[in-house]
């Protein structure tokens, strides 16, 4: 055999792999039988018991659709990757990957079987005047400059593995030619997080305030819902004897005519499957006493939906919040719909005020929260343990943990209490509803269904407030409602805490504990990648600051001791940007500006930072740890690296003016609060005195 050659067919129409299992090389999810994966020879390779992450959605490598003459060749190249003799220097890649970049080989292949290389079947009799056919031809013919890249990255595997394939090898490598766009493996990915578009300001205060609503207001009523409802099901017909079921019926019917509360209905009929659930006894008994029941109905009347026999105690603009939790599946306020609700609304507030990926908030168990107390009893940390993924080697992921807020803390406890205690994952899908599985246990929503599950909760809200009449509703963006996705909420956090900016989401919750210094569980035992995040979007905002300045001419109107040096750099920055008095609204040209000229200044409330490691005083503590500044340990009335902005100034007058009503207010201040009030004002006084003098020509 030529290995040179493709070969339509082995010799008795057999592969030496053919009984090879393509998982063999990978951890399974537990449960999962090797010997029941998928074999080289079936033409549907499973992927599903090698996918170790719970969020993500089963999938397969069909290769059906593959060309006959290239389909084998295709096989081995994922065969090699999953499992076979990798090629030296290559690393095993996760399964998705894999996936990705043998999916995207058939392009070529259906590109090479219609004639696209002058009828050439063989990948080694290709040349680089075929490969540049192929991307002249991924020029017109791809969507996306991203989809051009991964067919492209595609091909340059087959390059990269030819040693694995038996069947054919390319024998060019593709990177060889000019132009040829790919990336390696991280084409592959979805790319970077910050390319990841951010919740709109309108957005997330109202979208934020709903979620703490449900896991603060309405979550008790429905976890009461659902114990009803998990009480009804565990019962069955043979707990109850006929006599005694009587008996219970006829307590029923009086306990309804004593509260004048109707009986469940569905479709204007009482419901006699509620009501022997209820009961514990067979529909054929309540049918037996219809008489009696149609008597009691006739009293206290059938309600539209059966509901659950709970009082509402969460309210809204000083009303309960819903009138009654139903049982139909489909109603707005049936438990079905509700539960799901809350399942959002926790999602919500963990990914929103943790910094946690959608694969970390998914792998929370019960059990996974840690509250650490003082002295007296009063909790003043909360950590959560999860699993991390991104950039670790193990596929099953790493044990990681974050410090969170409060807010987490209470939405996990809800998720304790809406999960059956068997149940260990607390984004395991809800089985509420017809279709539910009932036996299934830790099936964990995929990212589609978080993602359509968000969107539905934002629809549900707003059809809330229409149906109340109440003002508050999530608000669209340009006429639409905003499109969420489970991305957004890690990039806003990193935005949020970057920017800082003032008021507090939902009128409730304050970040300054989340500040970049504070940053004990955002990276957990793991890389995360938080931190990187929050420090890229806080460059990104102070270069905005920056521009801003040049724009309104106040580096030339610094004072302090660092203003000529302020002056200096940032005209230099001006320059180097390409500044002709157009502000730079590309937030990808600023980065790039920033990395190659960082003027080193740092605008500030108090004071903006002309930094000079030589003079920091805020480094004697840190250095050599650190050749940045470390804001947290400014001293500005002494340092020689500040300069001032007229709103500097302003923040400093305000101050004075502040420490002045407190020393004039009454009762009078203790002695010694009052004495290091007056040193401050006296400090801060000779220190704009200072300032003045030095200015003055």
């Amino acid at each position: 055999m030529n290995p040179g050659r493709v070969t339509a067919s082995w010799p008795d129409q057999r592969h030496p792999l053919d009984n090879e299992l393509v998982l063999q090389a990978r951890p399974l999810r537990a449960g999962g039988l090797l010997e029941d994966s998928s074999r080289f020879g079936d033409d549907r390779w499973s992927l599903g018991p090698a996918i170790l992450q719970r969020q993500r959605e089963a999938l397969l490598i069909n290769f059906e659709p593959f060309p006959d003459g290239y389909r084998v060749i295709a096989k081995e190249l994922a065969y090699a990757m999953l499992s076979g003799q990798l090629p030296s220097g290559e690393q095993r890649l996760s399964v998705t990957t894999v996936r990705s970049i043998v999916m995207s080989t058939n392009a070529f292949f259906t590109w090479l079987d219609s004639g696209g290389s002058r009828q050439h079947r063989a990948l080694a009799d290709l040349t680089t005047n075929d490969l540049e056919n192929y991307q002249r031809r991924l020029i017109v013919t791809a969507a996306t400059s991203s989809i051009r890249r991964k067919r492209q990255n595609a091909v340059h595997y087959l390059w990269r593995y030819r040693s694995s394939l038996l069947t054919d090898r390319l024998t060019i490598n593709p990177r060889s030619l000019p132009g040829w766009d790919t990336q390696g493996a991280d084409a592959q990915s979805a790319g970077p997080e910050n390319a990841t578009e951010r919740i709109p300001e309108q957005i997330h205060g109202p979208l934020l305030g709903w979620a703490l609503r449900f896991v603060d207001d309405f979550a008790p009523d429905i976890v009461a819902a659902d114990q009803q409802w998990r009480l009804l099901r565990s019962r069955r017909p043979a707990n109850n004897p006929r006599g005694t079921a009587v008996q219970d019926l006829r307590a029923l019917l009086d306990d309804h005519r004593r509260r004048g509360r109707p009986l469940p209905g569905w479709n204007s009929q009482v419901n006699q499957l509620v009501l022997a659930q209820t009961l514990a006894c067979s529909r054929q008994t309540v049918i037996r006493y219809s008489d009696e029941i149609q008597a009691a109905a006739a009293l206290v009347g059938i309600s539209t939906n059966a509901d659950f026999d709970i009082e509402i105690t969460g309210r809204l603009a000083g009303q309960p919040w819903v009138d009654q939790i139903v049982t139909a599946s489909l109603a707005r306020n049936g438990l079905a719909v509700l539960a799901r609700m809350l399942h959002a609304a926790c999602y919500i507030t963990v990914a929103f005020l943790s910094g946690m990926r959608d694969s970390e908030v998914k792998h929370l168990r019960r059990g996974c929260l840690r509250v650490e107390r003082d002295t007296d009893g009063r909790p003043y940390r909360w950590k959560v343990t999860s699993h991390a993924f991104k950039g670790e080697s193990d596929p099953a992921g790493v044990e990681a943990t974050w410090v969170v807020g409060e807010p987490v803390a209470r939405a996990i406890s809800v998720l304790e209490q809406l999960q059956p205690e068997e149940t260990d994952l607390l984004f395991t899908t809800l089985r509420h509803g017809p279709g539910s599985k009932t036996a299934a246990t830790n099936d964990v929503l995929g990212i589609g269904s978080t993602i359509k599950q968000l969107n539905l909760f934002v629809a549900w809200v707003n059809d809330h407030c229409e149906h109340l009449q109440l003002p508050d509703r999530i608000p669209d963006v340009n006429g639409h409602p905003w499109k969420l996705t489970s991305r957004q909420f890690r990039r806003t956090l990193a935005w949020f805490i970057a920017r800082r900016p003032g008021g507090a989401i939902a009128g409730a919750i304050a970040y300054r504990h989340h500040a970049i210094q504070l940053f004990e569980g955002y990276a957990g035992t793991s890389e995360s990648g938080f931190r990187a995040e929050v420090e890229s979007e806080q460059a990104l905002a102070r270069g905005e600051q920056l521009i801003a300045m040049i724009d309104q001419h106040e580096h030339k109107t610094f004072t302090g001791p660092a203003r000529g040096e302020a002056e200096h750099r940032l005209t230099g920055f001006a320059e180097h940007a390409g500044f002709n008095g157009t502000v730079i609204t590309d937030p990808q040209r600023l980065k790039r500006v920033l990395r190659r000229h960082d003027p080193a200044v740092y605008p500030g409330t108090y004071v903006t930072c002309v930094f000079d490691p030589a003079k920091a005083l805020c480094l004697r503590k840190h250095a050599p740890l650190t050749t940045l500044p470390v804001l947290t340990d400014c001293q500005p009335l002494e340092c020689r690296n500040v300069a001032l902005t007229a709103d500097n100034t302003t923040s400093w007058t305000s101050e004075l003016t502040s420490i002045d009503k407190r020393l004039a207010s009454s009762p009078e201040l203790p002695p010694l609060l009052a004495q290091r009030l007056r040193d401050r004002r006296a400090a801060i006084n000779a220190f704009l005195e200072r300032q003045q003098r030095q200015d003055q020509p």
